[in-house]
């Protein structure tokens, strides 16, 4: 949905297949600076990292007022975006609010309806504001790593270790059946996704990270490929689709051949978080993408085969020698590196 004054979004099938980044929630000039130096296109915004849901907390800690159902305002919204256009870039989404934000959704808590109400009226006012896909995870306990290890020259990587993490702690107070999680799941679709279309705002479900059956006594809906299109086919919307993170994919160990053939063909592929790991559940540790587990240009042939139009953030990167906390080292050799296997690959098409 296009704002007041401003030009209409495209679709997603007007773009290319193209590179950004993402995993940061404060859109600085400098740091999208960064990224357009790197040749990105787009950002998203990973809004975790929002401690107290009573407030917005925006760059240089501003606290704007929330709207009456205690969502993200239009006027803040529109800011993020006007920011990151500022800089010659796209806000593609808004993706991972905080667990506390709807863990009562997702759980079938005492305040499902009012965290529900609160996501419906985040979803118009992204809508409203012109940001068009809104990345969410069903995952109330979070993601899980036991540590951190080495890959090459040193480099440190995060690392899951399902011998050493207490995966049967509860986290949540009691055991939870999956036949929960699932009619909890479909309750959230009925009442968001209406919502979504109407906004012209895309849902994007990501993987659980581990893809572990359970995980503190909470299962972990989405680990499998059976799940996926039991998600998928639940509703069909054009609203509602994958967020495909390649590096959890790998993680379970998936046939990811299959895996984008079958998203790709009806799609729902929205964006691709790639990355890689080595290993698999229960044990595996993130990687540089040119060593783990996949072939990483077959499958950016294939996102193309199936006509993915859409935008690919490194998502995980090492922390190489003297990066900072948001790996922008990183970050740089892995869209310098898609970046480049895109160029091959064009190159390979006009030949």
């Amino acid at each position: 949905m296009a704002t007041e004054g401003s030009e209409p979004l495209p679709s997603r099938a007007e773009l290319p297949m193209r590179v950004g980044a993402g995993q940061f929630m404060d859109p600085t000039p400098e740091r999208l600076r960064y990224v357009k130096q790197l040749g990105g296109s787009d950002v998203l915004l990973n809004m975790y990292q929002v401690d107290d849901p009573e407030y917005e907390h925006m760059p240089d800690d501003e606290r704007v007022p929330l709207s009456d159902e205690g969502a993200w305002s239009v006027e803040s919204l529109r800011e993020l975006r006007e920011r990151v256009e500022a800089e010659g870039l796209r806000l593609n989404a808004i993706e991972n609010v905080p667990v506390s934000y709807y863990e009562d959704v997702m759980l079938g808590g005492p305040n499902r309806d009012e965290q529900l109400a609160r996501l419906k009226e985040t979803i118009r006012n992204m809508g409203e504001a012109g940001i068009p896909i809104f990345g969410y995870h069903w995952a109330p306990a979070g993601v899980w790593r036991t540590g951190w290890g080495t890959a090459r020259g040193g480099a440190r990587v995060s690392v899951f270790d399902g011998e050493a993490a207490d995966t049967e702690e509860l986290t949540h107070g009691r055991e939870y059946s999956e036949a929960e999680l699932w009619e909890n799941y479909e309750y959230f679709l009925d009442a968001v996704l209406p919502v979504a279309e109407e906004a012209g705002v895309t849902l994007a479900l990501h993987p659980s990270d581990p893809p572990m059956e359970r995980l503190g006594g909470v299962p972990q809906l989405f680990r499998n490929f059976e799940n996926f299109k039991r998600a998928m086919d639940y509703r069909n919307s054009e609203y509602h689709g994958l967020d495909l993170c390649l590096g959890c994919w790998s993680e379970m160990g998936a046939p990811l051949e299959d895996v984008i053939r079958y998203f790709g063909e009806r799609d729902e592929i929205v964006y691709v978080h790639f990355r890689d790991v080595s290993g698999a559940v229960p044990q595996f540790a993130e990687d540089f993408l040119d060593e783990g587990n996949y072939d990483e240009y077959a499958l950016l042939r294939l996102l193309d085969d199936v006509d993915f139009s859409g935008l690919m953030i490194p998502d995980h990167t090492p922390h190489l020698e003297g990066d900072s906390d948001w790996e922008h080292r990183g970050r740089a050799f892995t869209i310098g590196y898609i970046r480049g296997m895109l160029r091959a690959l064009r190159s390979e098409q006009t030949e």
